[in-house]
C-alpha cells in the first residue's frame, strides 16, 4: 500500500489536475491512501473534500517579489509551513509526493526533500511558476502539459483531464447539455466563461453585444465566474451563472467558446475538439498566450489580446465564426494536432514508477 500526497490549488487550474490524478490512483490503486494538501483559501478547500480525499492544509505564502515587511517575515512563515509539511509526511508515512504548483506545493518540494521521499512536479502552464521551477532542480520526474515548457529534463505528459472530460472525448450529447441549463437543444450555442477568478473584459464585452448575438442566431452560456457585479440571467436566448461545478455539461453544450486561455481550459477545449477564441490574462508574466499557441498554429482556436475583445470584435469576428458550421468544423478537427486526452493515465505511469 502506497501513501501519496498530492500538493498544489489556489484555481481551479490546480484543483482539477490534482483530482484527476487522484481518481487515476484510486482507479488503479484502490488500497492506497490519497492526500491532498492546499490552502483554506483555495478551491481545493471545497473541491477536494466533495471529491472525497482528504485534505492538509498549510499558510497561503506567495513568493516576495519586492523588499518590504511581508520579505522579512516571509522565511519564517516558509520554515514553518516546511516543518508542518514533514510532519504530515512523517505521521502519515508518505511515500510519494506529487506537486501541481501553487502555494502548497513549494514547502512540499522542500519537505518531502528533506525527510528523504522521492518528488514529483507537474507543471500545467507553458511558462512554469516559481515553485515548480524551484522545485524541479531536485525533483525525482517532472512531468509538463505542453511541448517546449523550459523545465530540465520535463518529460510531456499533457494535462490530466477529469473523468468527466475524459467522457467527452468518446461522445458529446449536445441536446442533453443544452436542456440542462434551460438552452434550446438545436440552437447554435456559444460558451463564454472566464474561468474561477472571472474575466471582467470578457464579461462586460458579452453583456454589450447580447442583443447583436441573438439577433444572429447564437444563444449564449455565460458563465461569469468571480469578480463580477453583473446579475445572472436566465432568458430563451441568453443563460448567464455566477458559476459552474457542472463545466463539462457547459463544455458539451457549445459549439464555440470564449475563454481566458488557463493552461486546464485549453487542454481540456483541445481535447474535446472546442473551438475556441482565447483572450489571455493581460495581467503576469504572459503564460496564458504561450497556453494557447499551439492551439492557435494548430488552426483549433483566435487568440485576441484583452484590450481587443470589444464589441466590435464579437460583431466582425465571433458571429461570423459561430455561424459558419464548416469553419466551425474544421477547427474542431484540428484539435486533434494538439491534443492528448490521456494525461492522467501518463502522468500516473510516471508517478508510479518513483515506488521503490
Amino acid at each position: 500500500m502506497t501513501t501519496y500526497l498530492l500538493a498544489g490549488g489556489g484555481t481551479a487550474g490546480h484543483v482539477n489536475p490534482l483530482l484527476a490524478l487522484a481518481d487515476r490512483i484510486r482507479s488503479h490503486e484502490p488500497d492506497s491512501v490519497i492526500l491532498a494538501l492546499g490552502t483554506v483559501e483555495g478551491l481545493e478547500s471545497r473541491l477536494v473534500p466533495l471529491r472525497g480525499y482528504e485534505l492538509l492544509t498549510v499558510a497561503r505564502l506567495p513568493f516576495p517579489r519586492r523588499p518590504n515587511k511581508y520579505a522579512l517575515i516571509f522565511p519564517i512563515k516558509y520554515r514553518k509551513a516546511v516543518l508542518e509539511v514533514r510532519k504530515f509526511i512523517r505521521e502519515r508515512g508518505v511515500d510519494i509526493v506529487v506537486g501541481f504548483g501553487g502555494y502548497a506545493s513549494a514547502p512540499a518540494y522542500e519537505a518531502a526533500r528533506a525527510e528523504g521521499v522521492p518528488f514529483a512536479i507537474h507543471e500545467a502552464n507553458a511558462l512554469p511558476g516559481m515553485a515548480n521551477r524551484r522545485g524541479s532542480k531536485t525533483a525525482a520526474a517532472v512531468a509538463v502539459a505542453f511541448e517546449g515548457t523550459p523545465l530540465k529534463g520535463a518529460q510531456l505528459v499533457g494535462m490530466p483531464l477529469r473523468a468527466e472530460i475524459e467522457g467527452l472525448v468518446r461522445g458529446v450529447d449536445k441536446a442533453a447539455a443544452r436542456k440542462y441549463f434551460g438552452l434550446d437543444e438545436n440552437t447554435v450555442t456559444l460558451l463564454v466563461t472566464g474561468g474561477s477568478l472571472g474575466a471582467q473584459r470578457i464579461n462586460e464585452t458579452i453583456e454589450k453585444s447580447r442583443h447583436v448575438l441573438s439577433a444572429a442566431g447564437i444563444q449564449v452560456l455565460h458563465i461569469m465566474g468571480g469578480r463580477s457585479d453583473l446579475p445572472e440571467v436566465n432568458e430563451a436566448n441568453y443563460v448567464r451563472i455566477a458559476y459552474c461545478d457542472n463545466m463539462e455539461l457547459a463544455i458539451a453544450a457549445a459549439d464555440v467558446a470564449v475563454a481566458r486561455s488557463g493552461a486546464a481550459t485549453v487542454s481540456e477545449f483541445s481535447a474535446v475538439g472546442l473551438p475556441a477564441i482565447y483572450v489571455p490574462y493581460p495581467v503576469g508574466n504572459g503564460e496564458q498566450a504561450l497556453n494557447a499557441s499551439a492551439a492557435v498554429s494548430a488552426g483549433a482556436a483566435i487568440l485576441v489580446k484583452d484590450a481587443d475583445f470589444t464589441p466590435e470584435f464579437v460583431t466582425d469576428t465571433i458571429v461570423p465564426l459561430v455561424s459558419d458550421n464548416k469553419r466551425i468544423a474544421m477547427m474542431s478537427a484540428s484539435s486533434a494536432l494538439v491534443s492528448i486526452t490521456d494525461g492522467a493515465e501518463r502522468l500516473y505511469r510516471l508517478v508510479a514508477g518513483l515506488k521503490g
